[in-house]
């Protein structure tokens, strides 16, 4: 017992050491925050004590870069994006799973196999396709949302999901006379809330994170979403102005980070092992 008691103390003080390594570089964020632009390139770099201008550095933020109005943009292209990616993996996991069509093997695996593919190798053929459409000119959010409500991801953790599902309750639906899209209303969604979350919280981080493609389409100021105002963040006279860029890191990281702590469980739940019944 005491050797046992030896080795939890020592794997606890091990894993304490490793957070508190991996929290170094949010800490020192943190504190250049606080500075001043000719505070924060002083040599040496001040660690400790905090300085003193974290509400001026914030304030221009959101006054002289309009910070509120960019999260707002980005809180809506995400919610879009959110919501239509999920209704869109719902479907298509109930049509791979309770569904017999010619080609559903082979279509799945094209769903696995775009998972290879990085984002970026698709922006130029999409950038031309919205150039056609002139979805970007028009109307910035189309272009931000529409092209990305399609998730492979999402696709396939709901096949995943439905494929371990009793079958006997999609048989029970039907001699009850349930359409697919009542049995998924009231019967799969119910069970799959873990997974939804799980998948809500990977798509609101990944779009809430989008530069590229923001940068490429968006170049009306007032359409901006939040990266574009974190780079506009970093230059002050031709020179990068530490305090107000990491002021701007650390409030744009704060909705995927309050989102995450509302939904881990649901995030930890949806990739979950489980076993076919």
């Amino acid at each position: 017992m005491p050797n046992s008691h030896k080795t939890r103390w020592g794997i606890h003080l091990a894993l304490i050491v490793v957070c508190g390594l991996i929290c170094i570089p949010a800490l020192y964020a943190l504190q250049l925050a606080t500075l001043t632009f000719d505070a924060a390139f002083r040599s040496p770099p001040q660690l400790f004590p905090p300085g003193n201008d974290l509400v001026e550095n914030v304030s221009a933020l959101f006054t002289r870069l309009q910070f509120g109005n960019l999260m707002l943009n980005t809180t809506l292209v995400a919610l879009v994006v959110v919501v239509g990616k999920t209704a869109l993996s719902l479907l298509a996991g109930l049509a791979f799973v309770y569904f017999q069509f010619p080609g559903k093997t082979f279509l799945f695996f094209v769903v696995l196999l775009t998972l290879l593919m990085p984002t970026e190798i698709i922006l130029l053929p999409l950038f031309r396709m919205m150039s056609e459409l002139e979805w970007g000119r028009l109307n910035p959010r189309l272009a931000l949302t529409v092209p990305f409500l399609a998730s492979a991801t999402g696709v396939f953790l709901f096949r995943q999901h439905f494929a371990n599902i009793p079958r006997e309750l999609a048989e029970a639906a039907q001699l009850d006379g349930a359409s697919p899209l009542r049995f998924l209303r009231d019967v799969l969604i119910p069970m799959s809330w873990n997974v939804i979350g799980a998948q809500a919280l990977i798509q609101f981080i990944a779009t809430w994170n989008a530069y590229l493609w923001p940068v490429l389409i968006v170049q009306d100021a007032t359409q901006y979403v939040i990266q574009q105002g974190v780079r506009s963040a970093s230059s002050s006279g031709g020179q990068t102005d530490f305090g107000l860029l990491m002021a701007a890191g650390i409030i744009a990281s704060l909705p995927p980070l309050l989102l995450f702590i509302f939904l881990q469980r649901q995030f930890m739940n949806g990739f979950a092992l489980t076993q076919d019944k």
